[in-house]
């Protein structure tokens, strides 16, 4: 599958910030999607919801056959008491399937205990656990925290015919039925989480009543639109005390969502409060407003005295509505809002870890002046702008040996950002290596500088051992500099600066596991030489081809990198290609007269648990 499709498909589930971070944090960690494509929260749209809701509403069930069994006619509370099921006739009804062992369920089980408690007086809801435990002792703990009903855990038969009634493939799932049985949709997890108590009573016409409201809020956005909730009116500052909502109005104020666990947010807010402190001595109109993601109070507590400006309280609903209403995808974010309420730019984070206190005011002619400096800086840069600060001016061989960095002068230089910890960057390695060898085999003037993200010197040292190049020491201060250059967000990455020290590209990782060798010097004009001749090879492969090991034509496409479903090695270059199906074939799979179709018993098949699930941070899904 194309890495692109992959990472599509992979965040098309998440919309809630937990999740998003984890997911932030593997691909940071797990690179091999390329780094040049950002990484893009999809939220799930209107359309989509009012889609399945039309389609799930449908389907109308009878409470009693749904949830009973010929043995059975009751749902049992947490304290062993029976209810009967005849007792849930006429009520709304929520059919929640989760489990202990799953980390997004236990994040949301705590919003759906919110929502059910403020609902249920209303003695006309009730929702009902079917659970996916392993065992009755893991549901016993779970349900004990759940105010609801559950379907006995013994009642397994039950449960497996639910999850195939009701689609569950990925868990937390809640099912939302009417009075009549009808069901109303099954994204209760999303309504829930987005709107909670106030998507009571879970009809599609409310649903569609939050959204257009939404969109209203979103056109005459203000800073109170984005900050009032209808039980709070202030923020706090630093020492506790309640400030006004209504003073924050006039300002440029910046929304920073930070997480004191995450080390970019950590690194950052010293940096932000640089800034703000600057701002502030000049008299400038500026405030900084916290949106604390973090799950411990006392961590929260610790941050918000550390830093001078305003926060949420811990906790606050607003927060998580936040996170969504500004769509946030990486941290550290810093939204600034205008002081006419409106967005000004969606994050600044960036902005000011390269220009500080110069990127204010953070309007757009601002951002156009500090592009032409960036230009001009960088059309000045030499290797030695890069490599070289204050006193270092060198890189360490083996044994620690001191090569000062004017001896890399004239050189092509590959700057490799990897760590010992990380897979990708070990199974990159040896494709790097071969490449370097081969290349500086042909006398050309080719130098590998590792910059380590690895966190121990042990590591680093173990790591550095297997390589033939040359380092920057463990621990050096120029890794900070070099990663904020380069916009180091995963590992590894591969940057190539020419001869003449200007950077060639950022993305010389593909280039050595498209091209290895063969893409010596990485400028744009030997790359594209490389794709001429093999415009030229492919000339004489057919176009379109059938293959017995795919149902629809294939058609020769230009594919920068995918993995091939009948050999399942990576692949570059060119691609028998089913758009429909995304299916790929090597053309030497196709081509090769000796590579016939593959008999089944050829096939390998992952080794999957019949009841193995795989969770992506945000929710758990079957295999």
């Amino acid at each position: 599958m194309d890495p692109t499709i992959f990472l599509c498909k992979f965040f098309q589930n998440l919309s809630n910030f937990p999740g998003v971070l984890q997911s932030i944090e593997v691909v940071h960690a797990y690179s091999f999607v390329f780094s040049s494509h950002s990484v893009i929260v999809l939220l799930l749209s209107y359309n989509l919801l009012l889609t399945k809701m039309a389609a799930s509403a449908d389907s109308t069930h009878d409470v009693v056959s749904l949830l009973s069994s010929p043995q059975r006619d009751f749902l049992l509370r947490n304290n062993g008491d029976q209810v009967k099921i005849e007792s849930l006739k006429g009520k709304k009804l929520g059919v929640y399937f989760s489990a202990s062992w799953c980390g997004p369920c236990r994040k949301f089980t705590p919003t759906l205990v919110e929502a059910y408690n403020e609902i249920v007086s209303k003695g006309d809801f009730e929702v009902v656990f079917a659970s996916a435990d392993e065992n009755e002792e893991s549901f016993k703990g779970y349900f004990s925290k759940m105010p609801w009903l559950a379907i006995p855990f013994s009642d397994s038969e039950t449960r497996s015919r639910l999850d195939e009634l009701f689609h569950v493939r990925g868990i937390p799932h809640l099912v939302l039925l009417e009075e009549t049985g009808k069901v109303v949709t099954e994204d209760g997890v999303d309504i829930v989480r987005d709107y909670g108590v106030e998507a009571y009573p879970f009809t599609s016409t409310r649903i569609q009543e939050l959204r257009a409201r939404e969109e209203e809020a979103r056109r005459n956005q203000s800073v109170r639109s984005l900050l009032i909730s209808p039980s709070r009116d202030f923020v706090i500052s630093s020492d506790g005390n309640e400030i006004l909502v209504s003073e924050l109005e006039g300002k440029t104020v910046g929304l920073y969502f930070s997480l004191n666990s995450f080390q970019r947010s950590s690194e950052f807010t010293p940096k932000l409060v640089e800034v703000y402190e600057k701002l502030k001595a000049k008299g400038e109109n500026f405030e900084v407003l916290l949106i604390p993601l973090d799950e411990d109070e006392e961590s929260f507590k610790k941050v918000l005295g550390s830093v001078p400006w305003l926060s949420l309280p811990f906790k606050d609903k607003i927060c998580g509505k936040l996170v969504q209403y500004f769509e946030l995808s990486t941290l550290p974010t810093l939204v600034i809002i205008g002081p006419d309420g409106k967005t000004l730019n969606p994050n600044v984070a960036e902005a000011i870890e390269d220009h500080g206190v110069d990127a204010y005011p953070f309007t757009p002619e601002k951002f156009a002046e500090l592009d032409e400096i960036l230009k001009a800086r960088e059309a000045s840069q030499t290797l030695e702008s890069v490599l070289v600060s204050e006193d270092h001016d060198f890189l360490i061989g083996k044994d620690g040996v001191q090569i000062p960095v004017s001896e890399l002068k004239g050189k092509v230089v590959l700057l490799y950002f990897s760590a010992h910890w990380c897979p990708p960057c070990r199974a990159f390695l040896p494709k790097l290596i071969d490449a370097y060898h081969e290349i500086k085999a042909k006398g050309n003037a080719l130098e590998v500088v590792f910059i380590s993200s690895d966190k121990d010197q042990a590591s680093f040292d173990e790591f550095f051992g297997g390589m033939p190049w040359l380092a920057l020491p463990f621990g050096d201060s120029r890794k900070k500099f070099l990663s904020r250059k380069f916009k180091v967000t995963g590992i590894p990455k591969l940057v190539a600066i020419g001869s003449s020290g200007q950077t060639s590209t950022t993305e010389a990782r593909d280039l050595v596991l498209q091209y290895g060798a063969r893409a010596y010097p990485f400028t744009e004009e030997k790359i594209q030489d490389i794709e001429a001749e093999e415009e030229e090879t492919a000339k004489g492969w057919p176009e379109k081809v059938t293959h017995d090991t795919h149902e629809h034509e294939l058609v020769l496409t230009r594919r920068r990198v995918y993995y091939c479903d009948g050999c399942n090695e990576q692949g570059y270059a060119w691609s028998y290609y089913c758009g429909e199906c995304d299916f790929d074939l090597h053309p030497k799979c196709v081509l090769e007269e000796d590579k016939g179709s593959k008999d089944d018993t050829d096939v390998k098949e992952e080794d999957k648990s019949k009841d193995g699930w795989v969770c992506d941070g945000e929710v758990c899904k079957k295999v």
